[in-house]
C-alpha cells in the first residue's frame, strides 16, 4: 500500500502559490526533507517543514506511509520555498490525452458513448499524408469513424464540432486518472474539464 501511495501525484505549487507541475508524493516529501518545499494543508491553508508534518497523527481514514518508527500523512499540495517562476509546460501529444482534451466525446455528433466506444479519427486521412498530430486527430464514436472511413471531413459531409488544438497544460494532464478534490482551491475549473470519467 505505502508504495502505491508514494506513486500517488501532489499538486506542486511555485512560491507565489501558482500550479506549476505534479510530482509524486516520494518526490514532494523529498524536497520538503530537503527544505526546498513546504506541505499545504489544503483545509486551512497552513504551511508545514517536514518536523511539523512529521509530528502530525493521521486520521483514521486517512492515507498515510508507515516505517519502523514513523507514520506520516500523505500530502496532496506543496510549495516551493525559493522557485517563483512559471515554466512552459506542454502536453504530449497521446491517446490518454487527446481523449482528456475532447472530454470523452466524438467530435462528429457529439456522443459520449465510453472510451470503449471511441476512436482517435486523422481528420486528414493517413493515406493522404495526414499525421499523427493535436491539430490532425480528434475523437470519434466507432460508428463516425466508420461513416467517415478513409475520407476528410469535407469528402464525408461529416463537419466537426470544433477546430482540434495543442491544448494549455494543466495538472490535469499530468494526474492521471487520480482526482484529488482539494486542488480545486488551487487550481480553475478548467483543470476539472480534463479530469471527466472515461
Amino acid at each position: 500500500m505505502s508504495a502505491v501511495l508514494l506513486e500517488r501525484p501532489t499538486l506542486v505549487l511555485n512560491r507565489s502559490w501558482q500550479p506549476i507541475g505534479v510530482a509524486s508524493v516520494a518526490r514532494s516529501l523529498t524536497q520538503v526533507f530537503s527544505g526546498t518545499a513546504r506541505i499545504v494543508d489544503p483545509h486551512d491553508f497552513q504551511l508545514y517543514s517536514w518536523e511539523d508534518w512529521s509530528e502530525l497523527v493521521p486520521d483514521k481514514d486517512e492515507p498515510f506511509i508507515s516505517s519502523q518508527f514513523l507514520r506520516i500523512r500523505v500530502p496532496e499540495v506543496v510549495s516551493l520555498t525559493n522557485y517563483d517562476k512559471v515554466p512552459r509546460n506542454t502536453v504530449t501529444f497521446s491517446r490518454r490525452n487527446v481523449f482528456r482534451r475532447d472530454s470523452y466525446t466524438c467530435q462528429y455528433c457529439g456522443c459520449r458513448p465510453g472510451s470503449d466506444f471511441l476512436t482517435i479519427d486523422h481528420i486528414h486521412p493517413r493515406s493522404q499524408g495526414g499525421g499523427s498530430t493535436w491539430e490532425n486527430c480528434v475523437l470519434a464514436c466507432v460508428k463516425c469513424n466508420h461513416r467517415k472511413a478513409n475520407r476528410t471531413p469535407e469528402q464525408a459531409a461529416m463537419p466537426l464540432s470544433k477546430v482540434p488544438v495543442r491544448p494549455r497544460w494543466s495538472p490535469g494532464y499530468a494526474a492521471r486518472k487520480v482526482r484529488i478534490e482539494s486542488w480545486a482551491k488551487f487550481i480553475s475549473e478548467a483543470y476539472w474539464e480534463t479530469q471527466l470519467d472515461s
